[in-house]
């Protein structure tokens, strides 16, 4: 670290506190950049890991967990509801972030909101809801709440011991550092969070699901957990579209992405849509505003008005339909263009013992069974000392009650109060605890009955004394306790699954291609990347194509409306779209710049574009500089998932010489730079699969050469064609006989003629 300081003024008289020495005040401070961000963001940013954006084993964030807490403290588990600006209050003695953000937790931890599959707020009054972004909560002196029942499973044990407490931020109040849960809570709510280089993204579970998972996971750590754990389930419903093996995936890694989408019903009264459960990474208003912009764009002819009719009976968005509509078609559309099919990304992040992690599911499970058996291991030591101490008096009682008319006596003879005590250890030989036990009991309960049940309780307590250290022992026995606990949960609070699942190839089998007008174009591609469609209509009124200054036409095609198109990058990547995707155009303009329309990758042009149906029919012929040509059928290029990008389309070996369509077999010239021809029939090389095949040798070229020019063959160009063809490959082709040469020069002066 370097100073450099600043030179020196002359002291200013007419104003004294300017003249004031500030130690260090103007130096300039050179300092490394690392020093800089490990002094000045590291904190934060950790602050921000720890205790702001990521969930720790027990299920909650520090908010939640402070927020729950200071409820319970309030005594909101068992008695009525207070305001909610109330509690807020208090929550402030352990979490001083200021009062909105605290409600904020209140409001996504409530019942009322319709944010969590299992909530821990009873809500009163109006806690705005989680599938509407309008639909605002109200303020916090006009709503009520308390403790949802559930929260028992929260704090039902955190007074033994179960879990580390600290101090608060002014050191004036104790918090816990982890809850006591007896479930996985974990994986049972929804829990989304942004820190610093990191986030976190758990999607819910059903807790009765949830609950037999891990009960056999305790019982067997091999056991499957997708045979008892499908996938997840949302407080808002919804179909869930299921693939096993992408469930597999994600629940081995803790990351990757599955597609929730809407449910909705026919009214063939009004004939009207209605759509009650949405995915839960989306809002009503968001799905009603994207259907309205494509209204407005022309691609949803078939819907007359949309609106929101939720209501206090839940969400409800209805879309009118226009007479002899398909619904389920419609449906079948909207799902692919708007968010009523959106997809959940997974991102299982976890703080374990302060350190972020992320785990798959089995992984999170087993953390919190071992959390889970540490709390459990501390419940019962603390109900064993407590009871260990219990007995202890009642063994000095015992004593007593064997004589008890000589402990009268001892006490009606002490002469000083400070006396009883060490009188009645010296008495009936006990210790001090004991003494004090036996000398604060009542004279009334002196009696027989009295003598009997602390006898009772000695049994009674010497047998749980030797079962809890018998459970301190056996990890079966722990183990047992935690899965009766769990089964008590999954029985008392479990419910059915909401969200339904849909396997992916029934979706394949059931959705239908969309419409499309089908009607004859002429198609025109660049070298420049420019493409546009002309019907024949308005080719006729005006044929003379517009070009980009230096550019050229490589193909012009007619066709029709229906077909796909195949977009062949210098990056050997085929970028694929639909002919009926582009608007029809004009000659008079430039077209559609296909590396912005297709979002390619920054510098990436295209080199060939290729026209097909729905067959794939064909061949695409290949021709590197190398002299190898490699022919691909067309249809390597299909594929049944709506794909728009597909890598290594052709080889990388060798620089490309030129690219053909193939809807047939067919004769090409090829020539070298040498002056050599070749007249190939493409029935002499073998169709290939395999799209980046290097392909076979055509010519055999020497050193500096290569090929230069590739075009169909014209009946008639050569005068003898047999002299060029050869019968095996490679070959070194054949130079042009003079009657050719001469014909070729004859062609070549007529166009200067």
């Amino acid at each position: 670290m370097a100073k450099r300081k600043k030179p020196d003024r002359p002291a200013d008289t007419a104003n004294p506190l300017l003249n004031t020495h500030i130690a260090d005040a103007g130096d300039i401070i050179e300092q490394s950049i690392v020093d800089t961000l490990e002094i000045n963001y590291m904190p934060y940013a950790m602050s921000v890991i720890l205790s702001r954006a990521i969930p720790e084993i027990d299920g909650f964030k520090p908010s939640h967990r402070k927020l729950l807490y200071t409820m319970y403290k309030m005594n909101l588990l068992s008695g009525g509801r207070t305001k909610s600006a109330n509690i807020v209050g208090q929550t402030m003695r352990l979490n001083p972030h200021g009062d909105a953000s605290i409600y904020e937790t209140m409001v996504r931890l409530a019942r009322g909101n319709e944010s969590l599959l299992c909530p821990f707020v009873d809500s009163k009054g109006n806690f705005g809801k989680a599938y509407s972004r309008d639909m605002h909560y109200a303020a916090p002196r006009y709503t009520e709440a308390k403790l949802e029942p559930v929260c028992g499973e929260l704090f039902g044990e955190i007074d033994k011991n179960t879990v580390d407490f600290v101090d608060n931020y002014d050191s004036t109040m104790k918090e816990p550092t982890l809850l006591p849960v007896t479930f996985p809570t974990i994986l049972a709510n929804v829990s989304l969070g942004i820190a610093v280089g990191m986030a976190s993204s758990i999607c819910s579970f059903n807790l009765r699901e949830l609950c037999a998972t891990t009960v056999a996971l305790i019982r067997d750590q091999k056991h499957e957990v997708i045979d008892t754990l499908p996938a997840p389930d949302f407080i808002g419903g919804g179909t869930i579209l299921y693939d096993r093996e992408q469930m597999e995936e994600i629940y081995r890694t803790g990351r990757g992405s599955f597609k929730v989408r809407a449910k909705y019903k026919y009214d063939k009264a009004f004939n009207c849509i209605d759509v009650f459960e949405i995915p839960p990474t989306t809002t009503c208003e968001a799905i009603i505003d994207k259907i309205i912009e494509r209204i407005k764009a022309g691609s949803l002819k078939e819907i007359t008005d949309i609106r929101d009719e939720t209501d206090k009976n839940g969400l409800k968005i209805t879309i009118d339909l226009k007479r002899g509509t398909d619904p389920d078609k419609l449906m079948a559309k909207l799902y692919k263009i708007t968010p009523l099919e959106d997809a959940f990304s997974c991102n299982f992040n976890v703080l374990i013992s302060g350190h972020p992690q992320v785990l798959g599911v089995r992984d999170i499970l087993i953390e919190w069974i071992r959390f889970r058996g540490r709390s459990v291991f501390r419940r019962i030591s603390f109900d064993l000392s407590k009871a260990q101490d219990k007995l202890h008096l009642l063994e000095g009682l015992q004593k007593i009650l064997l004589d008890i008319d000589k402990a009268i006596a001892i006490i009606r003879k002490t002469e000083e109060e400070s006396e009883v005590v060490p009188n009645l250890m010296i008495g009936f030989g006990i210790d001090q605890t004991q003494a004090e036990y036996v000398a604060e009991i009542k004279l009334r309960h002196l009696n027989r009955e009295y003598i009997l049940k602390r006898l009772k309780d000695i049994e009674d307590l010497e047998a749980a004394i030797a079962e809890m250290k018998s459970t301190l022992g056996d990890k079966a026995k722990l183990r047992r306790v935690i899965i009766k606990e769990l089964e008590a949960v999954s029985k008392k609070y479990g419910q059915d699954r909401r969200s339904d699942l849909l396997a992916t190839h029934a979706i394949e089998d059931e959705a239908e291609e969309e419409s499309v007008p089908d009607y004859p174009v002429t198609v025109f591609f660049t070298r420049d990347g420019y493409f546009k469609k002309i019907t024949p209509q308005s080719l006729r009124m005006s044929s003379e194509q517009k070009l980009k200054e230096g550019d050229a036409l490589i193909l012009q095609q007619e066709t029709t409306n229906n077909r796909d198109l195949l977009f062949f990058t210098d990056r050997m990547q085929v970028y694929k779209a639909k002919l009926s995707d582009f608007a029809d155009s004009k000659a008079s303009v430039l077209g559609d710049y296909i590396p912005a329309k297709l979002d390619m990758e920054e510098g990436e042009t295209t080199v060939f574009c290729a026209v097909t149906d729905d067959r794939y029919a064909g061949y695409v012929l290949f021709l590197f500089q190398n002299g190898k040509a490699a022919k691909v059928t067309l249809s390597s290029y299909a594929t049944k998932a709506n794909r728009k990008k597909l890598v290594k389309s052709y080889s990388d070996k060798a620089e490309l010489a030129c690219m053909m369509q193939l809807p047939q077999d067919t004769e090409v010239v090829i020539e070298t730079t040498a002056g050599r021809y070749l007249l190939l029939d493409t029935a002499m090389i073998s169709p290939k699969t395999t799209k980046d095949t290097q392909g076979v040798a055509c010519f055999s070229l020497k050193r500096g050469n290569r090929i230069s020019v590739v075009r169909p063959y014209v009946p008639g160009e050569f005068v003898k064609p047999g002299r060029y063809k050869s019968k095996t490959l490679p070959t070194m082709g054949a130079l042009l006989s003079a009657e050719d040469a001469m014909k070729k020069t004859n062609v070549t002066l007529e166009g200067f003629e």
